[in-house]
């Protein structure tokens, strides 16, 4: 027999690319980043007129004037930050509750039936119908009336989601030993259950931010959430599509502000999701 020849090089081991997560990262970070300073980068009032209405591009006003010829690269600075934090929030506060909720669900099955019919009710609602009725009903609406029929509009698909993917975790045989053990239920959600979900829910999250950003942005263009002469990039859709054949920019620059957020933050998302876990989220 021939001794082993342990002087063989090893093979190397298949890492993921840090590099292509870090260009994957790096626009949504970028976009974050540039509306949450823009405020303080805009070069003139959001409120002051500097052009004639809805005038074409140059001078000062490198995008051009809205319909009161205020500047649309100031107000494109200054009105992404509120839709972000918002959308950021609303984001959180769903996948949050549809984690709790969807881990119960599967490890409760009287309550999972219970909060599967009340999601199912709430999924009949249309979204702008939803809004509509939440934000209205609110006291002073605003803000928080948004962020509020964004989170009640995104819960049940979220839930559902969520108590999918928890169900065959929670029916393992670890689990079961815990339960019998002794084990009380906060500590099975949070140290068994949700622990084996975190790729699920970094991809929850980046569609839920994209859901929120759908449902903040047309709250402003229907003027439930933030009102003029607030700068707000679905506000500044909504106020210059009379003009988009005299100055285009003035409704193009926020929807593709828009847009690139959207895109942005789902494709960073996806990223952060663990190569174990991309089975597992692959029908989301």
């Amino acid at each position: 027999m021939t001794a082993l020849d342990t002087t063989a090089p090893k093979q190397p081991v298949r890492r993921r690319p840090r590099r292509s997560v870090v260009l994957r990262i790096l626009p949504a970070l970028l976009l974050v980043v540039l509306a949450v300073v823009g405020p303080w980068l805009a070069p003139h009032a959001i409120d002051a007129p500097i052009t004639a209405p809805y005038a074409e591009p140059g001078g000062g006003a490198p995008l051009g004037g809205d319909q009161l010829g205020r500047d649309v690269f100031t107000r494109l600075l200054a009105g992404g930050r509120e839709l972000i934090v918002t959308s950021l929030l609303v984001a959180v506060l769903v996948t949050a509750a549809a984690a709790v909720l969807g881990a119960v669900s599967a490890l409760r099955p009287t309550v999972g039936r219970i909060v599967e019919r009340s999601a199912d009710v709430l999924m009949l609602l249309p979204p702008v119908l939803g809004i509509l009725l939440v934000a209205l009903s609110w006291p002073g609406g605003g803000r928080f009336a948004v962020i509020a029929a964004a989170v009640v509009m995104g819960v049940p698909y979220a839930v559902r989601l969520v108590a999918g993917a928890a169900a065959p975790v929670a029916a393992s045989g670890y689990i079961e030993a815990a339960a019998v053990g002794g084990e009380r239920l906060w500590h099975l959600v949070v140290r068994d259950v949700l622990p084996n979900l975190r790729a699920t829910l970094l991809a929850l999250f980046g569609l839920r931010f994209v859901a929120a950003v759908y449902v903040v942005a047309t709250a402003g263009f229907l003027q439930v959430g933030p009102q003029p002469p607030a700068a707000d990039w679905a506000l500044m859709i909504r106020e210059n599509a009379a003009g988009i054949v005299l100055n285009p920019w003035s409704v193009l620059a926020p929807s593709i502000a828009i847009g690139l957020l959207a895109m942005s933050v789902n494709l960073a998302a996806s990223a952060l999701v663990p190569q174990t876990g991309r089975k597992a989220v692959s029908a989301l």
